[in-house]
């Protein structure tokens, strides 16, 4: 049986072993540098969700997402970061429930997310759960 939780700050260490662990599967395990204070830190603000996956109180996939606000609808909205299932819990149900629990806490706004042109089994599932996919580069700059 799958249980999806909130997270809490003393949730970081699982909170970081999940994030690395999609960030291997992306073959990106270099851009993780969070540590486990800053999620402790992150995971106590209210404006952050992540909520967990558990399957017999071991984790297995999260979600989790900032509430932002739209200039242009003037409304609030959830931008979802990352939607996460480990490899072995992968077609179970696990990521489309994680999905509907975003939903139920978005409470009819809007949920926004990027996701790879190249992630093609994402936009698969993303489609398959009715979700509009529209094509968009995305900018990204750190001025020195």
């Amino acid at each position: 049986m799958i249980d999806i939780r909130r997270a809490t700050p003393d949730d970081a260490s699982i909170v970081h072993d999940l994030i690395r662990g999609l960030a291997e599967h992306q073959d990106q395990a270099w851009g993780v540098t969070v540590s486990v204070d800053d999620l402790k830190r992150m995971l106590a603000r209210p404006d952050i969700t992540y909520l967990i996956a558990e399957r017999d109180g071991q984790a297995v996939g999260y979600v989790s997402w900032l509430e932002r606000i739209s200039f242009w609808s003037g409304q609030d909205y959830l931008h979802l970061d990352d939607l996460y299932v480990t490899g072995a819990e992968r077609g179970h149900g696990i990521g489309e429930r994680l999905m509907h629990a975003a939903a139920e806490a978005a409470d009819g706004k809007v949920i926004r997310w990027e996701v790879a042109e190249t992630n093609e089994a994402a936009q698969r599932f993303y489609t398959r759960i009715g979700a509009t996919l529209t094509s968009k580069k995305i900018g990204r700059w750190q001025p020195k």
